[in-house]
């Protein structure tokens, strides 16, 4: 079959290379998948370069999440073969791929193969991150590189439960979209204030939590937009540069900074609330309440190209792999 791996870290234009290997064979309470389409996410380009929190065991397959067809399982598996499912793991990349049964989410006949890819990373990231930021029915919410698909998706979340959203870009190509989608204000980060802008916007008082992705000089701008009390949540660094921090203004308006990691949080939460998130993920998608646009897909033997494009500023929609 098959598979995407990397020998060495480094850019992935570089270094991924389609390789012929053994299908492989799942062991106890795993699953074997042949994968149907697989995302290209920030998390996965990270991987590739030894810059995220997992580290890869060299060599290494890549790819974190995807969605396909069930085709064999391992001793202790209750699933059925021919089963549609969402799942994690690493090496998603591939034409198979093995995968935990824990992993699995079984997909909706009314969701289809291209939501179904992206069911995990984002959907549940943005859910859990709205959640966690505590910010109420009518209060402000800011998101930093909103035009991405996980902005887009705490945009249509936000806007269902009220909540205002003020989001940066540094082009003004996507801001009709996003206002369609439900973002409240859109400020551009090339050509205004954005201190000033959210002052402005919110008569004063700031935004009660950011959610960031880029790190950097607009973090630290971001973190001047807090309100008295307010939090940054931090779940990227998009710039690959650390921000800094005015530890005047965090003590004076009682400021805080904390990191989000998806995997840490299913970790840290209980059961009930897990599959509070997945059955409300799944029902929002299923019924194209959120959407997950797909800007382009491409084929293992094009993975130079797709991450090449994964990477383009500007896009709209999500790369995806279709082996």
């Amino acid at each position: 079959m098959k598979s995407i791996l990397f020998e060495q870290t480094g850019k992935p234009t570089d270094i991924l290379n389609v390789t012929d290997v053994a299908i492989p064979e799942p062991g106890p309470n795993e699953v074997r998948i042949r994968v149907v389409a697989s995302p290209i996410n920030p998390s996965d380009i990270m991987f590739v370069q030894n810059l995220y929190g997992i580290r890869p065991q060299l060599p290494s397959g890549a790819g974190f999440e995807g969605m396909g067809v069930v085709d064999a399982v391992g001793e202790g598996v209750q699933m059925r073969t021919g089963v549609r499912v969402s799942f994690t793991g690493v090496g998603t990349w591939a034409e198979y791929a093995i995968a935990h049964q824990r992993s699995l989410i079984p997909v909706p006949d009314a969701m289809t193969d291209e939501v179904a890819a992206q069911l995990f990373v984002n959907p549940f990231t943005a859910y859990a991150m709205v959640k966690d930021s505590g910010v109420p029915e009518g209060g402000w919410l800011m998101l930093t590189a909103s035009g991405s698909a996980f902005g887009k998706m705490v945009i249509q979340l936000c806007a269902m439960r009220g909540i205002k959203t003020i989001g940066t870009v540094r082009r003004n190509d996507l801001n009709d979209e996003l206002k369609a989608l439900g973002l409240t204000e859109v400020i551009n980060t090339e050509t205004d204030d954005l201190t000033a802008r959210v002052k402005q916007i919110t008569g004063g008082a700031g935004v009660s939590c950011v959610l960031d992705a880029v790190g950097g000089h607009t973090a630290s701008q971001a973190l001047t937009c807090l309100g008295k009390g307010g939090t940054m949540l931090v779940y990227g660094l998009l710039s690959g540069q650390d921000p800094a921090v005015n530890i005047g203004l965090m003590i004076f308006r009682e400021l805080t900074i904390k990191g989000f990691w998806l995997t840490d949080w299913m970790r840290r939460v209980d059961s009930a609330t897990r599959q509070d998130v997945a059955q409300n993920v799944i029902s929002l998608l299923s019924s194209g309440t959120i959407q997950l646009p797909v800007e382009a897909t491409y084929s293992l033997d094009q993975i130079t190209e797709a991450v090449a494009h994964a990477d383009r500023p500007g896009r709209w929609g999500k790369i995806l792999i279709k082996p």
